[in-house]
């Protein structure tokens, strides 16, 4: 029996997939629709301060023929009464008593403020609040979003000022647009928060038109930065997830947001730590039907791997994560080509010949060139499986005798008890002495 149900700092859901907070959750009718698809929870869009939208609020980047790997926009936070999203909340709830119904808020840096709206947003009946602190544009400029998140005082302070008066789980909301993730998330550790949300969306300049010049998304001839999201920032995403998730200060439940649009990528998400997944963009642009088959991926998944339950596996990747200095320096691998799958259409030998080191040979045979490896010049940099257009033609093989490891500090550590300097004549040494092919 395979069990999705999860726990994330306090607010339990069917099932790990949750919408993001942003346009597919702005209405009961929405949340309510998504929950039939089957959907285990949604984050409202952020409802506070007063707001007006402007037209055109969306651009797109599209590559190599596919739409949207990722999305720019200037919308802001709910433009409905709060009066009217407390109410569709408290409605939403009553009909979905098993699904997450977390609530994001977005209000002045005022104590009082704060304070009433955490009481009438706990009155509906939901399941947590979500403190938006990333928000990059628009918001962030009146004091709020990003403005708050990029500052950990200003976030600690706030998210004092929530779990003060909050009675239910308070999920904080972190922005990628920082030099490090690390001290805000402490501050809302610090601040008694439950639970962490990343990321939010990334300052962007979606493109141009070279047409007309104009930078889009155009706003009467106006435009600016937006928030960039989609499938395109997901190794982003990852990064800053793994950063908080192996942080032992900050050792609290994430809620994990940036580029989710399948079953393999919240599985990504989940082993870097995550206990939730929120989704936005890929139901902008596929509906929430999507879900089943993420819910149908991730069921087959666990079952054939043995797992029952998603914290059978939660984190399980994270203690490969390490600093590049406890690396194997004799690590050694090599390309090899599968005559019988390649196509000939060099591309290897091109990306190595002028973007890497020149260890692929083409060699003449009936009427066409046959890519071969020269394995003793081989650095192992892999950048020509990258490129090969057929799965499996060009593998990395392990050559190394797989039993000597030596990392950098190790080497420092050495160099430093025999009182001897780094020079490039030492290293040289080094490398000849392992068999180290110096080119």
């Amino acid at each position: 029996m395979i069990d999705l149900s999860t726990n994330c700092g306090g607010i339990k859901s069917p099932n790990p997939f949750w919408l993001a907070s942003a346009p597919p959750t702005n209405s009961a009718y929405q949340v309510c629709k998504a929950f039939d698809q089957g959907w285990g929870g949604a984050v409202w869009k952020t409802i506070g301060e007063p707001v007006m939208n402007v037209c055109n609020r969306y651009g797109g980047y599209d590559y190599n023929g596919q739409k949207i790997i990722g999305l720019n926009n200037i919308e802001l936070i709910s433009d409905r009464p709060i009066d009217k999203n407390l109410k569709e909340i408290a409605e939403t709830k009553k009909l979905f008593p098993n699904n997450a119904v977390v609530v994001s808020l977005m209000v002045e840096s005022k104590r009082e403020t704060w304070h009433e709206i955490v009481k009438r947003t706990i009155d509906t009946g939901c399941d947590g609040i979500e403190l938006n602190y990333g928000c990059p544009h628009g918001m962030s400029e009146r004091g709020m979003g990003s403005a708050v998140g990029q500052v950990p005082e200003y976030c600690k302070m706030i998210t004092e000022w929530v779990t003060e008066v909050s009675t239910i789980p308070v999920l904080v909301k972190l922005t990628p647009n920082v030099s490090d993730i690390i001290y805000p998330a402490r501050a809302a550790k610090a601040a008694k928060a439950n639970g962490i949300s990343l990321i939010n969306t990334i300052n962007s300049i979606i493109g141009i038109d070279l047409d007309t010049f104009q930078i889009m998304p155009s706003v009467a001839g106006k435009s600016g930065h937006g928030g960039y999201a989609g499938s395109a920032v997901k190794p982003i995403a990852l990064h800053l997830v793994s950063q908080v998730a192996r942080d032992k200060e900050v050792n609290l439940p994430i809620s994990a947001i940036g580029g989710i649009s399948n079953w393999k990528d919240a599985v990504e998400f989940i082993l870097l730590g995550a206990s939730s997944v929120q989704v936005c963009t890929a139901v902008m642009h596929y509906g929430f039907r999507i879900v089943k088959d993420m819910i149908e991926g991730l069921t087959n998944w666990m079952e054939s791997k043995g797992f029952s339950s998603i914290e059978d596996f939660r984190g399980k990747s994270l203690e490969q994560i390490d600093d590049f200095g406890n690396f194997n320096l004799l690590h050694k691998t090599v390309a090899r080509i599968d005559q019988k799958k390649c196509i000939h259409c060099n591309l290897c030998y091109i990306a190595c010949e002028d973007g890497a080191h020149q260890c692929i040979d083409l060699i003449p045979v009936n009427g066409h060139n046959k890519t071969v490896v020269r394995e003793s010049d081989c650095v192992g940099c892999s950048l020509c499986s990258l490129v090969c257009p057929v799965e499996s033609c060009i593998s990395m093989v392990r050559v190394d005798d797989k039993t000597e490891s030596k990392t950098w500090n190790e080497l420092m550590k050495e160099y430093k008890n025999e009182n001897k300097p780094l020079t490039w004549e030492n290293l040289a040494e080094f490398q000849k002495a392992h068999g180290i092919e110096i080119h």
